[in-house]
């Protein structure tokens, strides 16, 4: 397979190279290859940009592994998709999986509102870097005018030397075509899926490096990328004639169930990246085991297993977290819906009779109905997609339909979100049993559509009716009792202790937690246009705002404390706060988590602490400052969240005031060891 080089050409001009980057900080560095975009005319905005650039790089590493970095992101400062490359000596430190520096630099800059160009050319780059013979030429250009021409996939203007290695390499991708026509004559034939959590680096690397060891061990190989630069999926024929699948990902696969019964790879996708000769041996042996593999149609039925190594608490998260993420627009929507129609009719419109005979053009009133009964009826989706997702996470497909009847089963009995939670789990645990059943032949291809929807549907049923409905009805009861309650010093308490945890580790499993619980107890508000579930979102969401912003107005106020590229994610800090987007604090809390994070937490304590005390209420589960007209008390709750603002901002100022006193800076003359001067 060879890659076409449209996608990336015309990207980068010789100006645009740096052969000789200087800066070993990756700010420093960054900063350097930005400033040529913006003397090319590309960029109209460094330190906006900059901004864009740093609030990517907060999300996830964009170190690759093997020496190579790609900073990357949409802005709104991008004239035109846009490439600038940079080559260190020395190697610039850009998290990279290996721990390796990155020597070859790639910064992608793409419009804000060219997402598919800005993911095509991650793709179609990501792709070429798995080529040695490509990495090694531009480790070995002599002159920007040939890296451009190598990266725009133009003929180089010069010979470029190239490696023993990347030359042997190339050989290899030359006879790929070569392999594969042999291939179709008997040889193995392999399909494979990769995908990882962004789907744009790996997930392309994946699939160029296994097509590459394939080539190398003689096989037929075709690969499903399902990443962000769309999926096109393989072809059941393709899927029939395979001998074995590999699944490299670090996130399910969609549609597993159309590789069932085949020998199956299932790794993660950095192995696709790292060990695809490996993974090619492993799915020949499979494949040699099973008496050399079955080219028929199969059952559409599989049987999904968990990434090699994944402790049984973190898939347990991952499963409640996709049932989760599947419920938020429901909760969104309904609570919007019922939040505007109280706006608009007051809270007797709970009451209101049914629009579909009593409904008027030209009356508020209707109006304010039909959205509350709208908004009323999306919730209750709530716990059926809860259930429902949280199977599917397990199971796939096969348990969608167990899930489901088991989360409205849990609405009819009022188990309400833990019901869904209990009905989600054994549901999907129950299917995954089925799933694996060794059955006649005869009855396989009724196993999907009839047996596993049959009997599991039962079993869920049963359990939720008879067996655990009501104790967990019991319990939530309880909990809605408690929350509706909630007063004085107790509220106060349980937001603080919120607060807490959504400053703990910003965006990690505590902050996911105390966010998880205040999206599932909405489910609990109906119309009570004051419950304690409403207080608990309210609470939540100004704790989470408050990092942020608490670093964005620190980076304004103490200056000095803090490095020109914080300073610029300082910026950004305003935006991503005032969203409700807490992982914005991160690139401080990574620079200096022992200063950065204790403040983050005294600020969100702080925050949830008084929107409790205050009674605000929150019916949406996201939004920050966007949502404030359909918040409950909205001057108090911003009381609450400028409070938590200034606490965090006047904790870290102090403890890094503290810092700078007992190790003073050196003067600006100075350089550090070991350093270079920045690049202008």
């Amino acid at each position: 397979m060879t890659d076409t080089m449209s996608e990336t050409s015309g990207l980068i001009t010789p100006a645009l190279v740096d052969l000789h980057l200087a800066p070993e900080d990756k700010n420093e560095a960054l900063r350097a290859l930005a400033q040529r975009l913006v003397a090319e005319g590309r960029v109209t905005d460094l330190d906006g940009f900059l901004a864009d650039v740093a609030a990517r790089e907060a999300q996830a590493p964009t170190g690759m592994g093997d020496g190579i970095g790609i900073p990357h992101c949409r802005s709104p400062h991008v004239t035109q998709p846009s490439l600038a490359f940079g080559r260190s000596a020395r190697g610039v430190d850009f998290d990279a999986p290996d721990g390796r520096p990155a020597d070859l630099i790639f910064m992608i800059a793409a419009p804000a509102g060219a997402d598919d160009t800005h993911l095509q050319i991650l793709a179609a780059l990501a792709r070429r870097l798995m080529d040695p013979a490509f990495t090694g030429a531009l480790r070995d250009a002599e002159s920007p005018s040939a890296v451009a021409a190598r990266i725009n996939g133009e003929e180089a203007p010069a010979a470029v030397p190239e490696t023993a290695e990347a030359s042997e390499a190339y050989a290899a991708l030359r006879t790929t075509a070569v392999a594969q026509g042999a291939a179709s004559d008997g040889g193995l034939r392999l399909v494979a899926v990769t995908s990882c959590p962004t789907g744009i680096a790996h997930t392309y690397m994946a699939a160029k490096a296994l097509e590459l060891a394939a080539a190398r061990a003689g096989a037929r190989i075709q690969v499903e990328t399902q990443g962000s630069a769309g999926t096109t999926p393989l072809g059941p024929e393709v899927i029939a004639a395979a001998d074995a699948v590999i699944f490299a990902h670090d996130v399910e696969i969609r549609d597993r169930a159309r590789f069932a019964g085949k020998p199956t790879v299932d790794v993660g996708v950095k192995a696709g990246v790292n060990r695809a000769d490996d993974l090619i041996a492993q799915a020949a042996g499979l494949v040699t085991e099973a008496g050399g593999g079955a080219r028929t149609a199969t059952t559409p039925v599989a049987a999904p297993s968990a990434p090699a190594g994944e402790h049984w608490a973190q898939r347990l998260r991952t499963y409640l977290m996709t049932g989760v993420s599947y419920m938020i627009p429901f909760v969104a929507a309904g609570g919007l819906l019922i939040a505007l129609a109280f706006a608009m009719g007051g809270y007797q419109i709970a009451s209101a009779p049914s629009v579909l005979g009593h409904f008027d053009w030209t009356s508020s009133h209707s109006w304010a109905a039909m959205l509350f009964q709208t908004g009323k009826t999306s919730f209750g989706f709530l716990v059926p997609v809860l259930s429902g997702y949280v199977a599917w996470a397990i199971a796939d497909r096969a348990a969608l339909a167990a899930g489901i009847a088991g989360g409205a089963v849990s609405v009819a009995v009022g188990a309400g979100f833990l019901g869904g939670i209990v009905s989600g789990l054994a549901a999907g645990f129950l299917v995954l049993w089925m799933i694996r059943w060794n059955v006649p032949r005869a009855i396989k291809g009724i196993m999907p559509v009839v047996v596993i929807p049959l009997l599991s549907v039962a079993a869920v049923g049963f359990l939720m009716f008879v067996v655990v409905g009501s104790p967990i009805a019991s319990a939530m009861n309880g909990l809605t009792d408690w929350l509706n309650g909630l007063s004085g010093s107790n509220a106060i308490l349980l937001g603080v202790l919120l607060g807490a945890m959504m400053a703990f580790d910003m965006g990690g499993p505590l902050n996911k937690v105390a966010y998880t619980f205040a999206a599932g107890v909405l489910t609990t508000a109906g119309t009570t246009p004051d419950a304690g579930s409403l207080k608990v979102m309210a609470a939540v969401m100004a704790a989470g705002m408050t990092p942020p912003l608490g670093m964005a107005l620190a980076t304004a106020v103490r200056r000095r404390l803090f490095t020109p590229e914080e300073r610029e994610n300082g910026k950004a800090a305003w935006v991503l706060g005032a969203s409700f987007i807490t992982e914005g604090a991160i690139p401080f809390a990574a620079a200096d988590p022992l200063r950065v994070i204790p403040a983050g937490i005294a600020g969100s304590m702080t925050a949830g602490g008084l929107a409790m005390a205050f009674g605000s209420t929150l019916r949406a589960p996201h939004g920050g400052i966007w949502v404030l007209p359909l918040i409950g008390s909205p001057f108090l709750y911003l009381v609450a969240v400028a409070a938590g603002t200034v606490v965090t901002t006047a904790v870290v100022v102090l403890l890094k005031g503290m810092q700078k006193s007992a190790a003073p800076a050196p003067s600006a003359s100075a350089t550090p060891a070991g350093k270079q001067p920045a690049a202008v």
